[in-house]
């Protein structure tokens, strides 16, 4: 799809009408358009926005995509974030305004969604085998010449499906893939091998329908991963595109793919592809790292590479979770409505940390009160002898894991430092 149409697609998204279903936004805004609340900039906290709501802090938004671009472009790497964690083609379209190269994806669905909004790069990381799929592949590269697609291959059945549902379907144009090394024995998926990797791009150069376009894998995978064993398996990861191309098996390409990077261990992926030799062609080192755009207060603000490299700048976490006080049963407890369908809890419990009086009295952290439980839809606080909760306060939580938050989320405000909502992210999961 060309560019101009997904700048149609998301000007659409502004003339969509508020209604049930979107979490949180004010009732009185029912009817009206997305651009026409959006340009009444009303207060998160006043503004007639009902608890639960989740809000992205528009300056933290802004900082993280700004970091990840210096970062990207300070270690020689293209950029192309993991786009399931938000599944938000504005902020798609934002990151590549931040530089980067495309986006990455996981499974049909959302290449479809990027694609109805104009986005012209795409890795699929994993392996398609889908026949139907493929089919809409083949007619999407075929329609858009200026389309690039690139996927994973991991095993020959893989190759040998892929390239009947191709062929099956006219598809003009080659479809790039890249064989994935699998991170070791128990790892997620990948060939085991380097010579499972040869098999499989010996099987790829049997296929019309397919070309070799590089090689690719998951860092995040590695068993017991630290920072000597990552460093090993991206080491391998290298060797396997040089030893590719001794072989010529990347002949008639303009440039080789060399891919990796979640968020944990991209500080690795940028150290060991800095010493990557000069091949036969120029080297596409694509990173691949998706949860920095929201970052978290959980997971990501412990295992993010920052922590490690601190003179390279720090994420900040950019959601909360508004939630009410709507039961305060003992001095030991209080219950909040918010739960499960609204905050991502795979990974921690949301985080008490801020407190905002029914009484329009001043922010104050939230000391004394913790997340000790989810249901459905109540969060169960702890409460120390200290916190000053009542019923009709609102707690603002900090989350775990971007990825299941934004996917609970249809509509979600961004809120600059005072409270005034700029804009809204609609999502599609």
């Amino acid at each position: 799809m060309a560019r101009d149409s997904g700048t149609e697609a998301l000007a659409e998204l502004a003339q969509e009408r508020v209604d049930h279903r979107f979490k949180g936004l004010p009732p009185d805004a029912a009817g009206l358009t997305v651009a026409e609340l959006t340009a009444q900039r009303r207060n998160l906290f006043t503004g007639g926005f009902a608890t639960p709501v989740l809000a992205l802090s528009a300056e933290r938004l802004e900082h993280n995509l700004a970091l990840m671009e210096t970062y990207a472009a300070r270690h020689g790497l293209a950029f192309a974030p993991h786009g399931k964690t938000s599944m938000a083609p504005q902020l798609f379209h934002r990151q590549i305004g931040h530089g980067a190269w495309g986006i990455t994806l996981a499974v049909p669905h959302q290449v479809w969604v990027a694609r109805a909004f104009g986005i012209g790069r795409i890795f699929l990381a994993n392996e398609l085998v889908d026949a139907a799929a493929l089919r809409r592949l083949a007619a999407e590269l075929d329609a858009d010449p200026d389309f690039r697609f690139v996927c994973y291959v991991d095993s020959v059945r893989g190759v040998e499906l892929m390239d009947a549902a191709l062929t099956e379907a006219g598809a003009g144009r080659p479809v790039d893939v890249v064989v994935e090394l699998g991170a070791g024995a128990g790892a997620r998926t990948g060939a085991r091998t380097e010579e499972d990797c040869a098999a499989v791009a010996d099987a790829v150069a049997a296929a019309r329908t397919l070309r070799l376009a590089g090689v690719a894998g998951y860092e995040g995978e590695v068993p017991d991963a630290d920072p000597e064993r990552v460093r090993a398996w991206l080491r391998r990861l290298v060797a396997l595109a040089v030893d590719f191309d001794r072989a010529g098996r990347f002949t008639g390409l303009a440039e080789v793919v060399l891919s990796a990077g979640g968020s944990a261990w991209f500080d690795a992926v940028a150290d060991v592809f800095a010493e990557v030799p000069d091949l036969s062609l120029p080297v596409l080192k694509l990173l691949r790292s998706g949860a920095y755009v929201s970052h978290d207060d959980g997971h990501y603000r412990e295992v993010t590479p920052f922590n490690r490299v601190p003179a390279e700048g720090a994420l900040e976490p950019a959601f909360r979770l508004w939630t009410q006080v709507v039961s305060r049963p003992t001095a030991e407890q209080a219950f909040a409505n918010a739960g499960k369908r609204d905050a991502a809890y795979d990974l921690d419990l949301p985080f008490a940390q801020v407190v905002r009086p029914s009484d329009g009295g001043p922010e104050r952290p939230a000391t004394g009160v913790a997340v000790s439980g989810l249901s459905d839809q109540h969060a169960w606080l702890r409460t120390a002898p200290e916190a000053e909760l009542e019923v009709g306060d609102w707690v603002g939580l900090g989350l775990s894991h971007p990825c299941t938050s934004f996917d609970k989320w249809q509509l979600i405000p961004v809120a600059e430092a005072d409270g005034t909502v700029v804009d809204y992210i609609r999502t599609f999961f």
